[in-house]
């Protein structure tokens, strides 16, 4: 395909992705599903704007070569030891459920043993960039569901490495030459014995280690001594496809290379640097690797055996829904929570593509039953996002209001203070209220917390404070101050801006997550808003000053100075945080200038309580 076609077929691509997402997240169903939505309907199955998506697809699969390279970054070892129960536990007995109930049902349709295990094996992966953005839209990556969801697929992504080896174990077929070639991309070592190539590969992994340990720190730090940003993220760029392409030249997934790329830099002092750097390309080259996937449905195998595909869909994302559910439940997981994270989990993922095409070229399994679960892969992926909406709002919605208490009746008399979420944040606010003889309701939407208070003997009303007609029955229009202590982020932000809108003379003190969520809540109208743990950390450090030495004086000093100086850099930032780009540009410019300032004022107070050590008493 010539340069002029390349450039129109991502000139579609992106317009389709513009214009169907917006839509898509307009109307609930996710950016995901619209980028999918997107795909079919210029594909060349639909519209045929595009043709063959081919030459797309391997520039929109280094989408998912970036998001495992970022998933890579997280695994630090202090997270994987306070994971560990999800990734080892929950997800070793996620994937060998959902394998075994899959192969089971291939011996079932009549398929031999062998590649009715090496298609369980397959489908039994899920799809980590599908779950992942819908977390992050969800709001869910940290509660339970979104901590069970990575440690089930961080299991799957190092699982990649052994399937790799044992798949040809199970050949039963000649293997096809043009399988292999799609299964191992531009491999080296394809015409070496099993046994050079296992070294071949085991050496690339060993390559990529020892480098990272030894060479890329040095090379980073070199780079970042000249300040120059655009060289350090093409190095990035350059690291992450270096490693892929080594890894496919030893007939693995280059995702997989880019994973161990990122686990070896986990505990590189530049990986926060790398995280800003890369993500913008991570949050484009997805989309077009969604919108590709749409495109890529082959509607031929679909309209030909429409009952067969639809059969495997359904079968593919029951069982492995029911593996996910057990597993969840077997670890003590709430009901709710395990159904939610078996919705998520129970499509195929892309690794599937890969270990697919690999198996057919491999002779694990023919290439027209490759063909017919690639394509409800695809398909099962096409239908996660409408899946999770159903979920969401029929069945969850449900259970909350099964489980939700009858309406109780506010005190008549009019509170003063209001605390939107009595979480330990919470507490601890409205405790000091109330000790200080203030009148406070407390409202929350959990209801296992509630009952929990109570039999503490706390009085909490049930309620989601994000409802306008409940905030008036608390007593909202005559209250003077509203503080907002939820745990939900997006919840928080619709507590403030309806309460803001409704009661415009209401002062609402608002618990942020982080500095951009603080940016939120104040665009949103919170008068004033509190980094849940700022303050906790900043006696953490004047207490260290206190143990290294310092007066109480001069620790307490040091402390408000640098809570001064800021909440300063945090006002001066404001204008800027919409745009990440600048944001982080003059957050390091402020910075730099705020600890020159902070180290000067430290020294001029060294110096005077020196000063003052040296003069002698003067007696009254």
């Amino acid at each position: 395909m010539d340069g002029q076609s390349l450039m129109t077929q991502a000139l579609v691509y992106l317009a389709a992705g513009v214009i169907a997402v917006p839509i898509a997240k307009r109307l609930g169903l996710g950016s995901v599903l619209g980028y999918l939505i997107a795909g079919v309907l210029v594909g060349p199955f639909v519209l045929d704007l595009v043709g063959e998506p081919g030459d797309v697809m391997r520039v929109a699969e280094f989408g998912v070569v970036i998001l495992l390279f970022l998933i890579g970054l997280e695994v630090r070892p202090a997270l994987l030891w306070r994971l560990k129960t999800a990734i080892f536990g929950l997800g070793a007995l996620q994937m060998a459920g959902s394998a075994a109930l899959l192969a089971a049902a291939g011996l079932a349709l009549g398929l031999d043993w062998r590649p009715a295990l090496a298609a369980g094996l397959v489908l039994a992966m899920s799809s980590t960039a599908i779950i992942l953005q819908t977390l992050e839209e969800k709001r869910l990556r940290q509660g339970a569901v979104g901590e069970a969801s990575f440690g089930v697929l961080l299991f799957q992504d190092l699982a990649v490495i052994p399937l790799f080896a044992f798949l040809p174990l199970l050949a039963t077929l000649t293997p096809d030459a043009h399988g292999a070639e799609a299964g191992h991309g531009a491999s080296m070592i394809g015409h070496l014995p099993v046994g050079l190539q296992a070294l071949a590969v085991l050496g690339a992994v060993a390559t990529v280690f020892v480098a990272g340990r030894y060479l890329i720190r040095p090379v980073f730090r070199f780079i970042a001594a000249s300040n120059l940003r655009e060289i350090f993220t093409a190095f990035a760029l350059l690291l992450v496809i270096a490693v892929a392409a080594l890894m496919q030249l030893v007939g693995l997934s280059p995702a997989l290379g880019a994973f161990l790329a990122g686990v070896v830099l986990a505990e590189s002092e530049f990986r926060r640097e790398l995280e800003a750097d890369i993500e913008p390309f991570r949050g484009l080259l997805l989309g077009l690797f969604f919108i590709t996937v749409g495109a890529g449905l082959d509607f031929a195998v679909v309209l030909s055996q429409p009952a067969a595909l639809a059969l495997i869909v359904a079968g593919l994302m029951g069982l492995k829904g029911l593996a996910m559910f057990g597993a969840a439940r077997a670890f003590r997981m709430p009901a709710r929570d395990a159904a939610t994270t078996a919705v998520f989990l129970a499509q195929g993922g892309e690794f599937a593509f890969v270990l697919l095409g690999f198996t057919v070229g491999a002779g694990v399994l023919p290439a027209d039953l490759a063909g017919l679960l690639t394509a409800a892969v695809a398909v099962s992926m096409a239908l996660t996002p409408v899946l999770v909406a159903i979920h969401e709002r029929i069945v969850l919605a449900r259970v909350v209001a099964a489980e939700a208490p009858p309406p109780e009746r506010f005190p008549s008399e009019d509170p003063e203070v209001i605390v939107a979420g009595f979480g330990r944040f919470g507490q601890i606010a409205a405790r000091l209220l109330l000790l200080n003889g203030f009148n406070v309701v407390t409202l929350d939407s959990s209801v296992e917390q509630i009952d929990l208070l109570r039999k503490f003997g706390r009085k909490v009303y049930y309620g989601d404070a994000s409802r306008l007609d409940l905030l008036r029955s608390a007593g909202a229009e005559k209250a003077k101050l509203l503080i907002v202590a939820v745990d939900d982020q997006d919840k928080a932000v619709q507590i403030v801006e309806t309460a803001r809108d409704a009661f415009p003379g209401l002062t609402i003190l608002a618990r942020a997550w982080d500095r951009r969520h603080a940016y939120e809540l104040v665009r949103g109208g919170a008068d004033d808003v509190e980094r849940e743990t700022f303050e906790g950390g900043l006696a953490v450090g004047r207490r260290a000053l206190l143990r290294l030495g310092f007066s109480e004086r001069r620790a307490a000093r040091a402390a408000s100075l640098f809570r001064d100086q800021d909440l300063a850099l945090f006002n001066r930032l404001a204008p800027a945080w919409t745009d990440s780009e600048r944001y982080i540009l003059e957050t390091r410019d402020q910075r730099e200038t705020m600890d020159r300032l902070l180290r000067a004022e430290m020294d001029r107070m060294r110096r005077e309580e020196d000063g003052e050590d040296e003069r002698p008493e003067v007696m009254a």
